[in-house]
């Protein structure tokens, strides 16, 4: 895993700048977004369009995640949430709650279903 970056890719910027119903626009209009292994660090993301975005080892660190829907995203595996407001948020079905605690609580990567964790 190495570390999240502040990518160059125009429809990440708009969400670091933002643009959230901007980004959402270009994404409907069929545009493509690299966002795997992104700095999302304080960025308000309320109202993000998630289908099909793959999050892996994405960085979300005090980010406002409000009332956003994650479950139609491609992948959120490694990413962390720590400290991030996620009141409302819906994360993937498959990704456990204990999972979501630990990456708020202490900033662990995010990781679906583990067989070996007790239920």
């Amino acid at each position: 895993m190495t570390a999240p970056v502040i990518s160059d890719d125009p429809l990440y910027r708009l969400l670091r700048e933002g643009k959230v119903a901007e980004f959402n626009q270009r994404i409907l209009a069929g545009e493509t977004a690299v966002l795997a292994g992104c700095d999302f660090r304080h960025i308000n993301l309320q109202g993000i369009n998630t289908e099909g975005l793959d999050f892996t080892d994405s960085y979300f660190r005090q980010a406002d995640l409000r009332g956003v829907d994650f479950s139609p995203c491609k992948s959120m595996e490694g990413a962390s949430i720590h400290a991030a407001k996620i009141s409302g948020t819906y994360f993937p079905g498959e990704m456990r709650a204990e999972e979501i605690l630990l990456s708020l609580e202490h900033g662990t990567r995010l990781r679906y279903g583990n067989i070996n964790m007790p239920k």
